[in-house]
């Protein structure tokens, strides 16, 4: 599948279905086949309500969601998953269409060039749109369970504990925000997201630095719990017993809140 054979095929089935097509049809296929050719030719993708309808010159919702439901109707589009509202992505899957026969489009461009040949001596440029060999650099686009394992390493290095961190809420959040607009900056495409995932998360430490503990103070406190569990045990039942149920491998110095 291409830009050239899904181009074709759309065309083809215009021409036999004349009655249906509407310019808003056309502008929102082809916005479609871009955005999946820019995302890398992703079998599944997020097609963002806002940004469709503003590429495309569409104002209203209602007009928008007909325009795509009419596509998915025709088999042009596969619905895989519908947005909540319009604020959101549809997921969807482009169609390789093949239902319509070539031999509409064919006459219509036959008859036209005959008539075109009647009025001019210029000759006509082909209309076979030029292939190119260039790759397409692909997006790694990652998937949320991605994304938190990225979280709990860069924790890690930071010398945090990460069950102190929104990791969850923070992989959904990062993950939705960027699915949403089709893994793009300002019509850049994102090959690392990494370096985004980062800023995210130096934005969320600064954030809530007064509720995060480090490693060590999250061994301190737990520390300091035993030290006082021991000595309420030792006020209860004595010595002997706090020694036998705690079990220290050293003698806790109880003193100055330390193991001796």
């Amino acid at each position: 599948m291409n830009g050239y054979e899904l181009s074709r095929n759309w065309f083809d089935w215009c021409f036999e279905n004349p009655e249906k097509i509407k310019p808003n049809h056309t502008a929102l296929y082809f916005f479609a086949v871009e955005h999946c050719n820019r995302l890398g030719w992703k079998k599944k993708y997020g097609m963002p309500t806002t940004m469709a309808m503003e590429a495309i010159g569409i104002k209203s919702y209602n007009t928008y969601i007909n325009t795509l439901n009419d596509l998915v109707d025709w088999g042009f589009i596969e619905m895989i998953q519908r947005s909540k509202n319009q604020y959101s992505a549809n997921i969807v899957a482009l169609s390789n269409f093949d239902k319509a026969l070539d031999k509409a489009l064919d006459e219509a461009l036959i008859k036209h060039a005959s008539k075109q040949s009647e009025s001019t001596v210029q000759s006509i440029d082909s209309i076979d749109k030029q292939q190119t060999s260039k790759p397409i650099k692909q997006v790694n686009v990652p998937t949320r369970e991605e994304v938190e394992k990225e979280i709990c390493n860069n924790l890690f290095t930071r010398g945090i504990a990460s069950v102190s961190f929104p990791v969850e809420d923070l992989a959904q959040r990062f993950h939705d925000n960027y699915e949403s607009k089709g893994w793009e900056i300002n019509g850049q495409r994102i090959y690392k997201w990494q370096p985004k995932l980062n800023q995210w998360i130096s934005e969320e430490l600064k954030n809530k630095s007064s509720s995060l503990e480090t490693q060590e103070e999250k061994e301190a406190r737990e520390f300091m719990q035993m030290i006082n569990d021991y000595n309420t045990h030792k006020t209860l039942y004595g010595e002997d017993s706090a020694n036998a149920k705690f079990k220290f491998d050293v003698q806790p110095d109880i003193n100055n809140n330390r193991i001796a």
